[in-house]
Parts: C-alpha cells; structure tokens; sequence
C-alpha cells in the first residue's frame, strides 16, 4: 500500500501549530517504516513487537504529555496527533502507550510518593520498565464499584486477594498498578513482577486487540510493604481520572482509524478499474465468482445498501465491458466474505489496559467505559 499522505478534508490542518504538525509528521514517518511493515505478522501471530518498545521511548512517545521525569512534555493536541498515527498502524500500539503514559505514569505522577515517581518515572519514559493497571474484573468490567479484590493491613504491609481480567500489558509489566478495596475506600497498589502471591497470564485467542497483549492477574496472599500504596489515591475518583485520561487519546485513536479507512478506500477506487481492463477476466475470478473488475462495486454496494441490496447487473455489465459477468444479488441478510479488505478498514478497538471485551466502537464505559482496568480499552 502507498504511503499515507493524509486525509483533511475539512482543512483542519491549517489550524495546528508549526511545533504540532513536526510531531504529527514525526509520528507519522515512525508508523510508516516501523509499525505498518510488521502489522500484519504480528496481528496474525497475535504479539505485541516489544522491539519498538525502546525506540518508542526515544521519541518521547510514552508519558508523552507529562511533564519531568524525562517526559516529552507534549501539549494535549500534539499527544493527540500522536495517539492518531499509532492508531492509525493498529490499535494495540495506541493502546500501549496510553496505558504506559495514561494508566501507570499519570496516577504515580498525580497520586504517588516522591520515592515512587524517582523509582519508576524515568524508566517508565524510556521504556525500561513497563506497567500495566489493574481495575477490571472478571464480574465488574463497566462497574467498577463492585470491585471485589480486597486489600487487608498487617503491619507494614497491606496483603491484596482478588483477580483482574482483560489487563493490557498484564503479562510483561515490571510493575502492575493494582486497585483493591480497603477498609477507607479504593486505594491504588504497585506491585512488582515477581512478588510472592501475584502472578499473570495471558489471554488467547482474541479475535480483535491481537496486536496487543491482554491478561489475567491474580492476587493471594499477594503482601506488599505500606510503601507500594499510592499515598494522595482515595476513592474510585482516583482510577476514574486514569481512564479520562486514557480515553483522551482513544478518542483522538478513532480518526486514525478512520484516516485508514479512507485511505484503503481510495486506493481500491484507483485499482479495480484497471484490474477491470485485463484480459481473460470471466475465467480468472477472485472475489466470490464474480470477476476482479466487479469487486470494488460490489463491495461499495453492499456497504452503501445493507447485505441484501439490490445489484443493477445490465448497469455494471456496461460498465464492466462486454462478456464479463456481474456479481449476482444475494438474500437479505445472507453474509458475504470480502476476504481480501485491509482487518483494520473494520476494526476498531478499547481502551484502558484496554479492556477488549468491548471492541467496537470503544463501547467499554472505562476507556469507553468505566471498567477497564486500564481503559485502553481497556486499559488495564
């Protein structure tokens, strides 16, 4: 496919500062040579490519909006025209990056102890470390007031029980930010890859987010020293913010993804006239019996008419040429394979670690909805 050359119908171009498109493009050209080249491997191998993760963290791409600690410092347009082109490759990388800088970074710079941002900030940024976050749960995804995992005092440590699903980055973060119930009210828990108790999984089969690693976390006996809590975190505001957060750059995450559309769009409207022209084409038939030239119609046609729309078969055949055969009218409601489309063109994603449960149009109340334990989309 040809290199993006973008889509601004609206001319919203001309309202972006000079400081604003230089990332845009920075971003852009990063997608273009790096991400899109291994979006089809690792989508069907379902894996995240950690290859890019440091290279992610020398462009000041993660944390991108937060300021110190080695963050970029970017203003919330060029954080957003960022979150755009990442998505625009694939949802999972956006989703990456918003809950490493959204869901981890933001609620330790907002929420945590000075110890805990020096230990963790600037190896977040450059992407030494990795951090996932942890609020939705196997029976409470969009409601996360009925969070079951518990967190109990013994002296110097806080021991957490409980389960959280559908956790972006679960199961290669150094370091989960977990939220459990206490006896004050939700409170906010680092904990580290590797402590007693606490272990990750991760989820399989997914037919959607598959760039993307999704997870299980499970917590029993799981004791954490009193200073892994996130002091100034109080309440379900805390994780609620995170998700705002998050779903910040979901939301600028859709026009990427859009911006794709329209792009495979326009390249089919340019390649199946001249597929139309080749000769031999009522023997050679690639798109459901019917001959090559007919496909971008008949693909145009039943998005624009619904499964059971009806095909002028005379007007194409004069379109098509003499000879050639015209796809043939199908039953309402009987589904056609159109195997050849881009899976990005129709896919679109979660948010908060990001909760994947509700792909489609980011329909998770956490990152699309309160639940995802990370919004984005899940985010955690």
């Amino acid at each position: 496919m040809a290199r993006f050359a973008g889509v601004d119908y609206l001319h919203i171009d001309s309202q972006f500062t000079e400081q604003e498109l230089m990332v845009r493009q920075t971003a852009r050209q990063f997608v273009e040579d790096r991400v899109i080249p291994l979006v089809r491997d690792s989508f069907r191998d379902g894996r995240f490519p950690k290859e890019l993760i440091p290279e992610l963290g020398r462009l000041g791409f993660l944390g991108a909006n937060l300021e110190g600690y080695g963050c970029a410092g970017m203003s919330n347009v060029e954080y957003g025209l960022l979150a755009q082109e990442l998505e625009r490759a694939d949802s999972g990388m956006r989703s990456f990056i918003s809950v490493q800088g959204a869901l981890v970074m933001y609620p330790i710079l907002t929420y945590g102890s000075e110890e805990q941002k020096e230990r963790w900030l600037s190896k977040m940024q450059s992407g030494e470390a990795l951090g996932c976050f942890g609020l939705t749960e196997p029976g409470f995804g969009s409601n996360p007031a009925g969070m079951l995992t518990k967190a109990r005092q013994d002296g110097g440590h806080w021991i957490l029980d409980g389960e959280k699903t559908w956790i972006t980055n679960g199961s290669i973060a150094d370091v989960a930010l977990v939220w459990a119930r206490t006896p004050e009210g939700i409170r906010g828990f680092l904990v580290e890859k590797g402590t007693p108790g606490f272990s990750a999984s991760e989820l399989h089969g997914k037919m959607s987010m598959r760039m993307s690693v999704t997870s299980s976390l499970s917590m029993s006996d799981c004791r954490v020293p009193s200073s892994c809590m996130l002091p100034c975190a109080k309440g379900l505001k805390a994780p609620l913010s995170c998700l705002s957060q998050a779903r910040y750059g979901i939301g600028w995450g859709v026009i990427g993804i859009l911006h794709h559309a329209q792009a495979v769009r326009q390249q089919t409207d340019r390649v199946a006239p001249a597929r139309a022209g080749k000769a031999g084409m009522d023997d050679h038939r690639d798109y459901e019996g019917a001959a090559p030239g007919a496909a971008g119609r008949a693909f145009k046609g039943s998005r624009e008419g619904g499964a059971g729309a009806h095909i002028d078969v005379e007007a194409q055949q004069r379109r098509d040429g003499a000879g050639m055969r015209a796809p043939e009218p199908r039953p309402a409601g009987r589904e056609r394979n159109y195997g050849r489309v881009p899976y990005h063109a129709a896919h679109v994603q979660p948010g908060d670690g990001e909760d994947v449960r509700g792909h489609g149009p980011h329909s998770c109340t956490s990152d699309r909805g309160a639940g995802h334990g990370d919004c984005g989309v899940q985010v955690g």
